[in-house]
């Protein structure tokens, strides 16, 4: 790779921290056609591991492009010539789809908010949404806890809920409705905060690998979480599930693939499989294009969300994660319906069941539904009310699985 290819990089990386993403793409696009003049570079290419993108050739060198190193992106420019011809179009797709791919990595893999959200959740009287503190050897990490006033005399499940990029706590529960319903059944919930200070977007840190291995890093993090409350509230310890929305999805996967003796089961929302990604230019790769993730062992039982018109992370991720999650075991027999939603959304459902008649994970498929959490409030950031309720149908699914 030569000096003037890595010089180049390094500026286009520099460019796109600075929001001019036009600019970026433009100079990312020659020198890659510099670089690479054989490369089918049309708006199919899917810049795949196949790609120079390690952090030698400087095309994304640092953590900080995916993580997000600004929170207001700049417009971007159109391109305007009379009738182009076929290899310019093609061209002028790759920039359009590269720009946009640099858009949403440097938004931290959300979409921009269009508006503010509600930071303060209603609490029932008698209820409590409380602020507490985790420290173990791997840092510390700030949480709220939902405790019902509706408790029930037995021990209570638990649902640990890992918001995505520039959420919060009280935003993910004003936009999931965790909290009504675990007034409505008894159960508690909790949510980690990732801070600004390990991500700038405050994404979990999914595609990192130390972020993905137990008793390290923010898997031992959310684990100690979780185990602070198990002693110090009545939790019933076979009834732990943990659920999240796109990097909290992926994280969520990580947890249940970890920690398979305190997890039961899982919930993936718009997220990615275990193992999709290590480094930067692997999650840059998987975002954009899907990855299969890693062969599991042992997996829990997981119910996965997908939107078929998300554009963030790419629907076939989906998928990958239901692959994952049944690939680890055998006689699994599918079983798929098609339903609408009262707001009008067409959905496909599969389960995959066991002999014993245990489902083991379900697929919910969602038509027209982008990069957020079905069936949410409008009040919290990122959802979808006119999708199938993910937390209803994710609690469903939770309550039927217990640790043996």
């Amino acid at each position: 790779m030569s000096n003037h290819f890595t010089l180049g990089m390094a500026k286009a990386t520099a460019l796109t921290k600075a929001g001019k993403l036009t600019e970026a793409t433009a100079l990312i696009q020659s020198l890659l056609s510099t670089a690479r003049p054989k490369a089918d570079i049309g708006p199919e290419a899917d810049f795949g591991p196949e790609t120079d993108f390690g952090p030698e050739t400087g095309l994304i060198p640092d953590a900080s492009v995916i993580e997000g190193a600004f929170t207001r992106l700049g417009e971007t420019e159109s391109i305007v010539a009379p009738k182009p011809a076929p290899n310019l179009r093609r061209a002028k797709a790759a920039r359009s789809s590269l720009r946009e791919t640099l858009r949403k990595i440097a938004a931290g893999g959300m979409p921009a908010r269009s508006r503010s959200f509600k930071t303060d959740v209603a609490v029932p009287l008698g209820a409590e949404f409380i602020t507490m503190t985790h420290r173990n050897a791997q840092g510390t990490r700030d949480y709220k806890l939902y405790v019902p006033a509706n408790q029930p005399s037995r021990a209570m499940p638990l649902i640990v809920m890992l918001h995505g990029c520039t959420q919060s706590p009280d935003d993910f529960a004003a936009g999931t409705g965790m909290n009504a319903l675990a007034e409505r059944h008894g159960f508690l919930v909790a949510y980690p905060a990732q801070p600004s200070g390990a991500n700038a977007n405050k994404c979990w840190n999914w595609f990192k690998a130390e972020d993905q291995a137990r008793d390290r890093g923010e898997p031992a993090l959310i684990a100690g979480i979780t185990r602070d409350i198990l002693r110090d509230h009545p939790v019933d310890a076979a009834r732990i599930y943990v659920a999240g929305l796109s990097a909290g999805g992926a994280a969520a996967a990580i947890m249940g693939a970890a920690y398979p003796d305190l997890f039961s089961a899982v919930g993936v929302h718009s997220g990615l499989a275990v193992g999709a990604a290590t480094d930067i230019p692997q999650a840059f790769s998987a975002m954009r294009s899907g990855a299969t993730g890693k062969i599991l062992a042992q997996t829990v039982p997981t119910i996965v969300f997908q939107g078929l018109a998300d554009t963030t992370v790419h629907s076939s991720n989906g998928q990958a994660v239901v692959a994952q999650t049944v690939a680890a075991h055998t006689g699994l027999k599918p079983i798929a319906k098609k339903g609408k939603s009262a707001g009008g959304k067409s959905y496909r459902q599969t389960r995959y069941d066991a002999a014993s008649g245990r489902t083991i994970c379900e697929y919910w498929e969602i038509d027209r539904a982008g990069h957020a959490w079905a069936g949410g409030d409008a009040n919290g950031s990122y959802t979808d009310p006119s999708g199938p309720s993910a937390s209803e149908e994710m609690l469903r699914f939770f309550l039927q699985h217990a640790q043996q």
